[in-house]
């Protein structure tokens, strides 16, 4: 959950907090808590969370345990038992979090059926020609596996054992290979569907539909951005990226015919959401059908592949799970004690215009994407940045896809930057230092891409609000 936490077991977190109640307890430090104002005991609580992250508990354990430790302290004794139940039991019987165990199992699907190779091979052989061309298919590879997986990680993992040395054939630039997939797999929690706008919109009550909609735009702007990037430093310098293969158009059209069944589940997914005729839930329900279909009549499931994807994404829907009922206590707490309100009270007191604040905002996400992953990060600014944000005027819709752009720059934002260490694992002969390197443009260009649409945000809403989904 958190990149930079050791192993720490679950006893382990117990423990601890057991024994901070038992001396707090003692030494009468619980009475004194209980004197402060408020917000005093929400800065504490805030502060104390940040500690346990830094100790290496997993950031929904943390957050748990703090928002727990913060509603018995300003409320009654069954106070903080109240809320967690309530909690779990709102969350955990909500039809929304459905998706997320189903796109999870989508994004498994295409990665143990080879359905990702086909991906690559297609692009491959329509870009290959183009001046860094075998970087520029890997970015547009990694945008269509987001487009049916919905993460980040799992599309630099899948992507590089593919592109990596496809690249090295043709004496590819070790920094822009590495670089050019590291970033690329960031897409994959912009384009639709995305398992990170789900938890925003959970976290929000944000309507996950417009959520992904809204995201299809910039995500062609940024995969045509990255494209534009790699086309750019290549034809400057020819050796970083030298043309790769020649194949006829009959070849060409060949290999169309094994990506269009994934394609035709996109358009359906997507296209169902845009139409109103399937919820994301469904959708969700209706692109797993659809790719077990495909990957059996590819004769490329079998029990164990099928068992494999049920399992990773049960294991890892349950990590999203723990860190959505921290961040939902969490969120709970801080308005309890009122900071959000004294932070919302600040900032109109100063008078600062809407950009100064955005740009206040963009440092604090680039400065939390240095230290916490992606999850973190979005739970811990969520409860502080929404109420800034609406009391600005702007659409949480459009706050949603600005934030998950920004949650893609701690992909690859050092030191942290899991997209790079997951590469680092996949071409362990390149420096790491070199892969932050390879990022860097792209680091720029997504910072290019924020600018413009919080000067346009019409880029981002303009999509739902012709879908009607009821976008201001």
């Amino acid at each position: 959950m958190n990149a930079k936490a050791i192993n720490f077991p679950a006893l382990g977190v117990l423990v601890v907090i057991l024994l901070a109640a038992a001396i707090f307890s003692a030494t009468g430090t619980l009475e004194l808590l209980k004197s402060l104002d408020k917000s005093a005991i929400g800065l504490v609580a805030f502060v104390a969370m940040m500690l346990l992250i830094v100790l290496g508990v997993p950031i929904g354990f943390a957050m748990l345990a703090t928002a727990v430790a913060g509603f018995f302290i300003v409320g009654r004794s069954n106070f903080a038992e109240t809320q967690l139940s309530i909690t779990f039991i709102e969350q955990g019987t909500s039809f929304v979090f459905v998706a997320v165990p189903l796109y999870f199992m989508m994004g498994q699907i295409v990665q143990r059926t080879n359905i990702a190779a086909d991906l690559y091979e297609c692009v491959y052989r329509w870009l290959g020609r183009l001046p860094g061309g075998l970087a520029i298919s890997s970015v547009v590879a990694c945008g269509g596996f987001g487009a049916v997986s919905g993460g980040s990680v799992t599309a630099v993992a899948t992507m590089a054992p593919m592109c990596i040395p496809a690249m090295r054939r043709y004496n590819y630039d070790d920094s822009l290979a590495t670089g050019s997939v590291s970033a690329a797999g960031t897409l994959g929690i912009l384009i639709p569907p995305s398992i990170i706008m789900i938890g925003y919109g959970i976290l929000t009550e944000t309507s996950i539909g417009a959520l992904f909609i809204a995201g299809i735009i910039p995500g062609i702007l940024m995969t045509i951005g990255y494209s534009t990037t790699i086309a750019v430093k290549c034809i400057i310098n020819p050796e970083l990226g030298p043309i790769g293969e020649k194949y006829s158009m009959g070849e060409k059209v060949r290999s169309l015919t094994k990506v269009t069944p994934v394609f035709l589940t996109f358009i359906v997914v997507i296209g169902g959401i845009y139409t109103g005729v399937f919820t994301p839930t469904e959708a969700a329900g209706v692109g797993v059908l659809a790719l077990l279909i495909i990957s059996i009549v590819m004769k490329r499931l079998n029990m164990t592949n099928f068992k494999e994807s049920l399992l990773k994404s049960m294991h890892t829907s349950a990590m999203i799970f723990v860190i959505i009922i921290g961040g939902h206590m969490m969120g709970k707490f801080v308005v309890l004690t009122g900071l959000t309100t004294g932070v919302v009270d600040w900032i109109t007191a100063a008078e600062f215009s809407p950009l100064m604040v955005m740009l206040m905002i963009s440092l604090l996400f680039i400065v939390l994407g240095m230290v916490l992953d992606v999850w973190g990060m979005l739970i811990l600014t969520i409860p502080f940045t929404m109420p800034i944000i609406l009391d600005l005027g702007y659409s949480p819709v459009w706050f949603g896809v600005y934030a998950v752009i920004m949650a893609e720059l701690a992909l690859i934002t050092p030191p942290v930057g899991i997209n790079v260490y997951v590469m680092a694992k996949m071409a362990p002969d390149v420096p790491l230092t070199k892969i932050f390197k390879g990022v860097a443009p792209f680091f720029i260009f997504t910072l290019f891409l924020v600018l413009v649409i919080t000067l346009f945000p019409e880029i981002v809403l303009w999509l739902p609000r012709t879908a009607g989904m009821g976008v201001f």
